[in-house]
């Protein structure tokens, strides 16, 4: 009985990097086209979760073709976490650093299209509008944008990666 210790032509971290760096950087070029239109708070946010499910995808099935066609749901997984990882990362630096240094008022017109919406539903007290604007404001800028940016991106990636791991897997035959 022959066992084959060959490693991989790919691996999911170097996929996942390549793929990361690619996805992260359209991410930011779709921010900033966004945020310099003033269209931050529009569906067009949106975009950047399509971006982010297709490269994804985009990234297993290249895995998977540099691997002869066979993936598992682990490496799947691992692929779209890197990719996710690097894409977030990449994504709340830019972030930080827009608010920071681009566009200080961003923040605020967030918060100024945020209590006109809450007004405008006309459930709330003025005193719960200003606990909720209190609360986020604390979001919207500074470290907690970063840690928001970087945790939200994370998950949503562990979310579709769990999805397509189980759509696109492959695994090896264990008795070839």
């Amino acid at each position: 009985m022959e066992t084959s210790t060959a490693s991989p032509l790919a691996t999911p971290t170097s996929v996942g990097m390549r793929y990361g760096l690619l996805i992260g950087l359209v991410s930011i070029i779709i921010s900033f086209l966004l945020n310099v239109t003033h269209l931050e708070q529009s569906p067009a946010k949106w975009l950047s979760l399509v971006v982010l499910v297709g490269g994804i995808i985009l990234a297993q099935k290249a895995f998977r073709r540099a691997n002869g066609e066979f993936m598992s749901y682990g490496q799947g997984l691992g692929v779209g976490m890197v990719l996710a990882a690097v894409s977030s990362a990449l994504s709340a630096i830019f972030s930080y650093f827009y608010v920071a240094f681009i566009d200080p008022e961003m923040p605020a017109r967030i918060l100024e299209k945020g209590r006109a919406d809450l007004e405008a539903k006309g459930n709330m007290s003025d005193a719960q509008i200003d606990q909720a604007m209190h609360w986020t404001a604390m979001f919207v800028q500074g470290p907690a944008l970063v840690i928001i940016a970087l945790v939200g991106g994370l998950i949503m990636g562990l979310i579709v990666s769990l999805i397509t791991a189980a759509i696109l897997k492959n695994p090896k035959p264990e008795f070839e």
